[in-house]
């Protein structure tokens, strides 16, 4: 039996093997669902948080990451656009909490933070923010030590840094910045007291053994991130990757199940690509342990299920969110 070779205690590790994951992803389906379950309940309120992403400055990325619409290299037609304004961000931070969002999350189309202006209207964004009572995540490329310290005492709740794919497998996808890189920007981002949001993307041409090394360096990062997006591709038209097939929903309850035995403890968010995936299949995978979705009706320049269906795929499933949803609810409700 697999279960035999593999410990599946509720000790949380941070030395897993990449052949230990391998045979946890390839276990029967039923049994891998089993075990993720019963680790979820046993480390996890069952709840799922709810996150609004917004992009604040789209476009004109210097990166080359061959899956992106916003990268310059693109034929995607996706036009750069200035960042917006302190107040236009907040206003739509309010937005997002009046829909029942309790983290706001703001994305720059950047390979680095640049300092001067755009800089500081960040520290002001993640402020008014935080103001507001919600949660700030800034995702905008990599930054220095100073950086990270100036947005930790602005109040930077997370940042996200995604590792996108295995060590082996980056090479093909992304050649303007290296695994290393990725791994530097987060250990700044955790040297300064920020939580690290930190996961990958499926469906970039990937082996299954792949999956399972991008998985051991996110399991084997002490502490774990207390974020782990789980991506699909999302093939856009003049992307690297646009002829790439969707995958399968069973990969992505696989790659959520696993992540939450690695990661006992961390929020395992279901990301891009959730609309492409069938109300059951979005079940599946919170049984499995995501107890964290993007909520709102677009991510950076993908579309997203709309903050009414997800509301009541929740309420038809069964597991709490927000706690402020009912105040929510009932203020939608009188607009």
């Amino acid at each position: 039996m697999i279960k035999s070779k593999i410990n599946m205690s509720s000790e949380i590790r941070f030395d897993w093997q990449k052949e230990e994951i391998s045979e946890i992803l390839k276990m029967p389906l039923i049994d891998l669902m089993w075990e993720s379950q019963k680790i979820h309940r046993e480390f996890n309120v069952y709840s799922v948080q709810l996150a609004s992403l917004y992009s604040v400055k789209t476009g004109g990325c210097q990166e080359d990451c061959s899956y992106c619409s916003q990268s310059i290299y693109s034929a995607s037609q996706i036009k750069s656009h200035p960042q917006f304004e302190v107040k236009e961000v907040l206003e739509r931070a309010k937005i997002a909490k009046k829909e029942g969002a309790d983290r706001f999350c703001m994305g720059w189309a950047w390979r680095e933070i640049r300092d001067g202006e755009s800089f500081n209207s960040m520290l002001k964004m993640v402020k008014g923010v935080r103001d507001l009572g919600m949660e700030a995540c800034v995702t905008a490329g990599m930054l220095t030590e100073e950086q990270a310290s100036r947005l930790a005492e602005a109040g930077l709740t997370a940042y996200n840094h995604n590792l996108d794919t295995s060590p082996e497998h980056y090479k093909n996808i992304i050649t303007t910045r290296t695994y290393q890189d990725r791994l530097d920007t987060i250990k700044r981002v955790r040297n300064a007291g920020i939580n690290v949001c930190c996961g990958g993307i499926i469906g970039l041409g990937e082996t299954n053994g792949d999956r399972a090394s991008l998985l051991e360096v996110l399991s084997n990062m002490n502490p774990h991130p207390e974020s782990v997006p789980i991506n699909s591709l999302v093939a856009i038209e003049g992307t690297g990757l646009e002829n790439n097939k969707a995958i399968d929903s069973i990969e992505m309850i696989r790659m959520i199940a696993t992540a939450r035995i690695l990661m006992p403890k961390s929020k395992i968010r279901l990301s891009a690509g959730r609309e492409k995936l069938s109300k059951e299949a979005q079940i599946l995978c919170f049984q499995c342990g995501a107890n964290s979705i993007f909520y709102g009706d677009e991510l950076l320049t993908t579309s997203n299920p709309s903050f009414q269906s997800d509301r009541k795929l929740l309420q038809e499933v069964g597991v709490s969110f927000n706690k402020n949803f009912e105040t929510c609810e009932k203020t939608l409700s009188s607009l």
